[in-house]
């Protein structure tokens, strides 16, 4: 565990994260949820960086992580902030067995994982605030996402350098759908990484209930085996 983690989070919570960084770099390599080669950087460029994200996120509030995988931001969400009610969402059984089994070894009383896409949930749930890393570009994000978040919420999406170049490329959406001007934050600055950066998307009108989004990509619908992509 690096010295920055006793300044992202809190002493109470490290030995949580601490089996959860253990268990990632074992059962979580073991079972293709992360790649080998993350296991040296699991704590800068994973931990900490989705601890960052638990900073910049309100008190006492419900939140949602779309396509979980292996837990990163929800779990490090969950354990650094007993005060969220998280809900993991994640397509693949695998993958949601592997949370719960997680969730249920930390005793998080916080964390309800739910296997499934996030538009089975469109016009059923709704949150403070949703989140995901490295699930989407936002042409597919955005539909998948916002129709989750609530009326006075926001999403805060975890994304890469390239996020200005995504935000233009739907830059003939945002008040068709109702969106408010999205802000890109950088955050975790200080940290080994360099940090991340956020993309916080809030309604301007009505939340709708679904938003137009193009089909998904084959490989998706079908279940075949997908490329290797990066760990989550």
């Amino acid at each position: 565990m690096p010295p920055e983690a006793r300044r992202v989070f809190a002493a109470e919570r490290l030995p949580l994260l601490e089996v959860y960084a253990t268990s990632l770099a074992t059962a979580g390599v073991e079972r293709g949820l992360i790649g080998p080669r993350e296991v040296p950087r699991l704590w800068a460029r994973h931990l900490l960086n989705c601890g960052a994200l638990a900073g910049v996120i309100g008190a006492d509030l419900t939140v949602a992580d779309v396509g979980s995988g292996a837990g990163l931001p929800g779990l490090v969400l969950a354990i650094a902030r007993p005060d969220l009610r998280v809900t993991l969402i994640e397509p693949l059984l695998r993958r949601t067995t592997y949370l719960s089994e997680v969730v249920d070894a930390l005793d998080l009383a916080n964390v309800e994982v739910v296997r499934g896409r996030a538009d089975e949930l469109h016009g059923r749930r709704t949150f403070d605030v949703v989140t995901s890393r490295a699930v989407a570009p936002l042409e597919r994000l955005l539909p998948w996402s916002m129709p989750l978040v609530a009326r006075e919420g926001e999403l805060v999406a975890m994304k890469g350098s390239s996020v200005a170049d995504e935000v233009e490329s739907v830059a003939d959406r945002w008040a068709r759908w109702g969106l408010a001007s999205p802000r890109i934050e950088p955050i975790g600055a200080d940290l080994p990484d360099g940090g991340t950066v956020v993309l916080r998307v809030a309604w301007a009108g009505a939340p709708l209930v679904s938003l137009p989004v193009g089909p998904r990509p084959r490989r998706a619908a079908s279940g075949r085996s997908r490329r290797p992509r990066r760990p989550r």
